[in-house]
């Protein structure tokens, strides 16, 4: 029998059915149809990378990225609120299980927002869904910020994750759909590299303020209102920015999906073939199927190939957070357990940490793209599971060897560089990749809840497993570093140099990590 050939130009058939996997008895094609002509369209028009389009392209994007910011401006401020005096006598914090239920209230809004995160976006658009989240954020941390006691703290960082959760859903799918597709990559990395600006910033306050004599509470209080300010700029700004072209496709505006793509990825040129090669693929069966069904969850597991990428969504979230304890949070507790206890010295090295994380991060932007992301993931995995292993060695030395441990926050720091030159962008970036359209708002906001679930465990456990078990806690970390490298090798696509839809096509492969390290395309019975 002869072959049938998935062709996503011409699939009447294939959308009545409603089956996203097409195959036939004997064997499948994995075409990949529109990449000779998207390819040639960004050989021939090859964009200027600093242009005065792309740089408007740029800072549209930013005004995404500013959602991460947030993200990061909440994980360090309370890290290093934590160490501070004032901080600790206010609200009656000396570690235990008080101080990680303060910590994981805003996990806990996070994972309440994951709920519906989803649907805003789907329903109102992606920068919407980044105004909406904004929004309830700018309340979360005025709550925080004026906090009288534990109580109030709790709920002003609930509504805060509750926030987050949105924009951090929508973000990401924003710059993944309005990127150009020749940098696709590196845009969509940065998008979780800015959450360093946040961290940056207030971790550097917040050592600034803890010279101030007396120990008075805007010691605190300033870095908690801070955290509004990227919620604010989002606010500003968001009413000058374009939705993406593909929500407008998913709800019939072909052409003002058209104008944006021209005007971001064509030049201003309404018949570029970027333009309407970009379109093209824009219309692909994983966006038209997707009228009228934004509610439905199933979506993410109802094909082989959706539970494959719903399968990989998940492994990003649990090997991106049980990594280490997270050390936004809880760095200061972890140097102190290496042996450091002076005030000053602990808020410097927290404060270290970021700009060394956003340096790592930005470098590493340009090899994941050049080496591919399975590579770069199995080193970022292998690195980290020698450091911990290096970690824990030394902190159970420091007792006995005062030596140990300044040799254990050098790995502690070795640790942060392996983790954030892959792992950072691969957060944001892995995910949207393997998601098709379809489910793609929705799989964000599951992996959003995915990781407040990971998060939680991960961010009330540690002062209370530190003070029972000591060092002996790392132990587990270094198993499930171990553990992720070799779930990496065998589940995870490679989608290096693929546009999304190629992407797509990978899932449709009975073998699809076989089929991902392909240069060229083949027959299934071939593989």
């Amino acid at each position: 029998m002869s072959s049938e050939k998935v062709d996503f130009k011409h699939f009447e058939d294939f959308k009545e059915s409603g089956n996203t996997s097409i195959h036939h008895e004997s064997k499948t094609v994995i075409k990949r149809p529109m990449h000779s002509e998207l390819a040639a369209a960004l050989a021939k028009e090859k964009p200027e990378p600093w242009s005065r389009r792309m740089l408007r392209l740029y800072c549209v994007l930013f005004v995404a990225y500013l959602c991460s910011a947030t993200n990061g401006f909440d994980s360090n401020t309370f890290g290093g609120a934590s160490a501070l005096t004032s901080f600790q006598d206010y609200f009656s914090l000396h570690g235990g299980s008080k101080q990680g239920l303060i910590a994981a209230s805003y996990v806990i809004g996070n994972m309440v927002g994951s709920l519906g995160a989803g649907q805003v976006s789907d329903k109102w658009g992606r920068k919407y869904g980044m105004g909406i989240g904004s929004f309830i954020c700018l309340i979360g941390a005025i709550v925080q910020t004026a906090a009288k006691d534990a109580n109030y703290l709790i709920g002003g960082r609930v509504v805060l994750g509750l926030g987050a959760s949105i924009a951090q859903t929508a973000g990401p799918a924003y710059v993944v759909e309005l990127s150009h597709p020749a940098y696709r990559a590196v845009l969509t990395g940065l998008y979780q590299a800015n959450f360093f600006l946040g961290t940056i910033l207030s971790t550097w306050i917040e050592f600034g303020l803890s010279y101030v004599p007396g120990n008075p509470q805007f010691q605190w209080r300033v870095p908690m209102a801070l955290q509004a300010l990227p919620s604010v700029l989002v606010l500003a700004f968001i009413w000058f920015i374009p939705e993406t072209p593909r929500w407008y496709i998913s709800h019939g505006d072909d052409e003002r999906a058209r104008e944006i793509l021209a005007r971001y990825h064509g030049g201003g040129n309404l018949d570029s073939e970027i333009t309407r090669g970009k379109q093209d693929n824009d219309l692909s069966p994983s966006v038209i199927l997707t009228t009228g069904r934004w509610w439905d969850f199933r979506g993410l597991l109802r094909t082989r190939g959706d539970r494959h990428r719903f399968f990989l969504v998940a492994c990003i979230a649990f090997f991106g957070q049980w990594d280490l304890p997270p050390t936004s949070y809880y760095f200061p507790l972890l140097v102190e357990l290496a042996g450091v206890t002076n005030e000053h010295i602990v808020l410097l090295l927290n404060a270290l940490q970021t700009p060394i994380m956003m340096i790592a991060a930005l470098c590493g932007l340009r090899q994941i793209e050049k080496w591919g992301r399975r590579p770069t993931l199995l080193f970022s995995s292998t690195g980290m599971c020698l450091c911990v292993v290096a970690i824990t060695v030394c902190t159970a030395l420091t007792s006995k060897s005062p030596k140990a441990g300044p040799a254990g926050i050098a790995f502690l720091y070795l640790f942060l560089v392996v983790f954030a030159f892959v792992w950072t962008p691969m957060q944001a970036l892995y995910p949207v990749e393997v998601l098709g359209y379809n489910n793609r708002a929705k799989g964000l906001a599951v992996m959003n809840l995915l990781v407040n679930t990971a998060g939680l465990f991960n961010t009330y456990l540690p002062p209370v497993a530190i003070s029972a078990v000591s060092w002996r806690f790392y132990l587990f970390y270094a198993t499930w570093d171990a553990f992720g490298v070799f779930v990496i090798y065998f589940t995870f696509v490679e989608t290096k140099g693929r546009n999304l839809e190629e992407i797509d096509a990978i899932f449709l492969s009975e073998h699809p990590v076989k089929t991902s390290l392909m240069n060229e395309t083949k027959t299934l019975s071939e593989i």
